[in-house]
């Protein structure tokens, strides 16, 4: 059993499932965010409800599934927060993951607890979900390396659902080489030898983020501009980082309430305020309101297919500042959810990969440096991130 003294798995959902013994992740250990299917076991979505109200899975997900047959250990289950509608990494029923790097402060979500387990060194990857931003949110604020996947490049088999159009499984590792490994596991094949060939600097995504997290990220940016060579700035987003943040605000709820709509009303289950919040916004988007930002979508999708062509990177700040201190008033919360999607929506709206790599920190806090690419180019954003750790 796992000792886990940091509050990342579900109450008595640790175990250990050994992975396949030649495997290329043969010794490795993961943790599966309880979003994910493991059979004989209950998954609850971070809400005692959907654990109760629910058949219990007889099948591993495919991303479970895909880490044992390459050799990794399963050892538990970890905190998500509720129904994976948060991002930042609080859970009323089962509580707060505690953030190792920055004890005082949230882990982010609503990957919590497998963002939590690996910056602890309770397992050497995890296994998340990142629709809006919940596997890089979590990445940048414990230090870590995390990937939000092309859209659709991965079966999601086994994965509870929030917001399909959005939804991709993700992952965590502490280290570059470790992550590299992982990575070609899931894809199935190797990480390319050759580094891209230009890099683009977002601007208006750095512009946005508060002062010190920009100079804490310029280290980062200068050794990966040295490596790289051929340097251009460009904006992400045209229209507005803030007009992509209600874009995906706008289409996110509105398939997560599609998405939970037949739970809620079959089992009226208990729910945080947050979450009820969050549905009843979803319910109430018209389709005039989803039509503007569909079409918002598609002028994201031109804009990154544009600044993307192969052999490209662009690099921006994965979260405007470090992770906010825990149990903040709702007002507070709201503030900093807001300020978090400018710099995520871009995912969900135009489903290219997306790397978070650490290695800067404001006072002891880390934040991380993105990573984006082509639609397809995840692993070369893994030899980049490799490059980089020792460059």
């Amino acid at each position: 059993m796992t000792d886990d003294d940091i509050g990342a798995f579900v109450p008595g959902q640790t175990f250990r499932i050994d992975g396949a013994a030649d495997g290329p992740l043969s010794g490795l250990t993961f943790a599966a965010k309880d979003l994910f299917d493991v059979a004989g076991r209950p998954t609850g979505g971070g809400n005692p409800d959907f654990a109760r109200q629910n058949p219990v899975p007889t099948a591993h997900a495919w991303a479970v599934q895909r880490l044992l047959d390459g050799g990794a250990s399963l050892i538990g289950k970890t905190i998500t927060d509720e129904v994976s509608l948060g991002i930042l990494g609080e859970n009323v029923f089962f509580g707060t993951p505690r953030n190792t790097q920055a004890p005082d402060r949230v882990p982010g979500g609503s990957s919590s607890g497998s963002a939590a387990a690996v910056a602890a060194g309770l397992c050497d990857t995890a296994i998340g979900t990142d629709t809006g931003g919940s596997v890089r949110v979590p990445a940048s604020f414990c230090g870590l390396y995390g990937i939000r996947p092309t859209h659709g490049a991965l079966p999601l088999d086994g994965m509870l659902p929030q917001a399909p159009s959005a939804d991709t499984t993700g992952w965590f590792t502490r280290d570059a080489a470790t992550f590299r490994r992982v990575s070609e596991v899931m894809f199935g094949k190797a990480a390319p030898a050759a580094l891209p060939n230009r890099l683009i600097v977002a601007v208006d995504a750095f512009g946005f983020v508060e002062p010190a997290t920009a100079d804490a990220l310029r280290p980062m940016l200068d050794r990966l501009a040295a490596m790289i060579g051929d340097v251009r700035e460009e904006m992400l987003a045209p229209q507005g980082l803030s007009v992509w943040g209600r874009a995906q605000r706008t289409l996110q709820p509105r398939e997560a309430w599609e998405t939970f709509k037949p739970w809620v009303e079959r089992d009226n289950p208990a729910l945080a305020f947050n979450v009820v919040r969050g549905l009843m916004l979803g319910a109430s988007i018209t389709d005039a309101d989803a039509g503007w930002a569909s079409l918002m979508r598609r002028e994201a999708r031109a804009r990154l297919d544009y600044l993307l062509p192969p052999g490209t990177v662009l690099a921006m700040p994965t979260t405007p500042f470090p992770a906010p201190p825990k149990e903040l008033p709702l007002p507070d919360q709201n503030a900093v959810r807001e300020a978090i999607l400018c710099l995520c929506a871009h995912g969900g709206l135009t489903g290219v990969p997306q790397i978070s790599i650490p290695g800067a920190n404001i006072g002891g806090l880390p934040v991380g440096l993105s990573l984006l690419a082509a639609r397809g180019e995840d692993l070369a954003l893994a030899t980049v991130a490799e490059a980089l750790e020792t460059y």
